[in-house]
């Protein structure tokens, strides 16, 4: 399977988003592949407030079911979520799940004036009633596999498909 080029599909992200930015919106990503693409945004809209980034562990619906992972971090939201506009970045949207936890996360900040979402790639196959506002593509992949966005040494961002491991 050809997978698109990570890079152009950010420049492309940006372009779309970059209207509905205002000097208020703050910018949220999803630990790893969202906070990748949220330094991005964050970085080309020149925001002067600071980039907020979401481990949402915790906030998993199967939390349960896998335990907790050895590389947890605490998430970091550096200003006051209340009345504000949320962009939250997330690399790939497909179960809706992830984003779920997310706004479960961000409303325990405080009560945002508008969430919208920013993806890189919505690969469908929803479980929850989530959207994105915006996306870089769409994309099918198989059953049974992930697909990750991956950052090399230099920063340089790419797509990558495995097989997801069993539950």
């Amino acid at each position: 399977m050809n997978l698109p080029d990570a890079e152009q599909l950010c420049t492309d992200l940006i372009d779309r988003v970059r209207p509905a930015i205002t000097p208020d919106t703050a910018v949220i990503g999803i630990r790893t592949g969202g906070a990748w693409l949220a330094e991005r945004l964050h970085a080309a809209f020149a925001l002067s407030t600071p980039l907020g980034i979401l481990d949402i562990s915790f906030y998993r619906d199967d939390y349960h079911r896998s335990g907790l992972h050895n590389n947890v971090q605490p998430s970091r939201v550096p200003f006051a979520v209340d009345d504000r506009p949320i962009l939250l970045v997330d690399d790939v949207l497909f179960t809706g799940r992830t984003i779920r936890a997310a706004m479960n996360e961000i409303f325990d900040y405080g009560r945002p004036a508008r969430i919208d979402l920013a993806v890189l790639v919505d690969r469908g196959e929803r479980q929850l009633p989530i959207s994105a506002t915006w996306s870089g593509t769409s994309l099918a992949v198989p059953q049974g596999r992930l697909l990750r966005l991956v950052r090399n040494d230099e920063g340089q961002l790419s797509l990558r498909l495995s097989e997801a491991k069993a539950a």
